[in-house]
């Protein structure tokens, strides 16, 4: 069931909402609710792709493969393309003394 929310928006924001949402169709309500779930959709994307970063880094950390810019982007061209190419093999790391 539908909780109701009050939002209090400025003269101008309002004035602004009102033809975007009639020349979409929509009521001003339905604009947004539509602006919200959109709003909160990226946000969580967002926050997936900065969770899937921060595990790559941890990956990476613990000595996992490291590959070169310029190579993956020539695989990905080169699928994108439709030709067949070869994944890119990791580079050999340097040595560090601890």
């Amino acid at each position: 069931m539908p909780a109701t929310t009050t939002l209090k928006l400025s003269e101008d924001l309002r004035a602004r909402i009102a033809p975007l949402a009639e020349a979409s169709g929509k009521t001003m309500h339905a604009w947004m609710v539509e602006a919200l779930e959109a709003q909160a959709a990226l946000a969580e994307m967002r926050e997936s792709f900065i969770a899937d970063a921060q595990i790559a880094a941890d990956e990476i950390d613990a000595g996992g493969p490291l590959y070169a810019a310029e190579d993956v982007h020539a695989y990905i061209v080169g699928r994108a393309q439709g030709r067949t190419v070869r994944r890119p093999t990791p580079v050999r790391r340097a040595r560090t003394r601890r």
